[in-house]
């Protein structure tokens, strides 16, 4: 969906692994210039290239982009937002909180999948 360019419109925008809330800048055709509001997803943390790989040479830290930092996005990763934009402190908060969360689930995920596989792998050597 071609969100139409209109300045201080209220988007949702993806912006690299991240989601934001922002006002639309300006646009020029291929890519939106958007003010970052708020945070809807905080960005992946790890190299983009080798995703949920932790031995890579070049580990990236990736911080949430800043309460009106102008990021520029590819034109289709912007939508329509219609929704209550939340104070950017707490949004960032949740949503780094969420990350959080998620990857301490990915955690005890691979910690139960290995202690499982580890039990079959006896099974089968038997």
């Amino acid at each position: 969906m071609e969100v139409k360019v209109e300045p201080d419109r209220i988007v949702r925008a993806a912006y690299k692994t991240g989601e934001y809330i922002g006002e639309l800048v300006e646009s020029d055709g291929r890519r939106t210039l958007v003010q970052v509001l708020a945070v809807l997803a905080h960005p992946k943390q790890g190299d983009l290239h080798h995703p949920n790989d932790p031995d890579t040479p070049m580990f990236h830290e990736r911080p949430a982009s800043a309460y009106r930092e102008k990021v520029w996005v590819p034109a289709g990763a912007v939508q329509p937002y219609s929704g209550p934009i939340p104070e950017y402190k707490e949004s960032l908060l949740a949503a780094a909180e969420a990350e959080a969360g998620r990857l301490d689930r990915l955690q005890r995920l691979a910690a139960k999948s290995l202690e499982t596989i580890r039990g079959l792998l006896e099974q089968y050597r038997k």
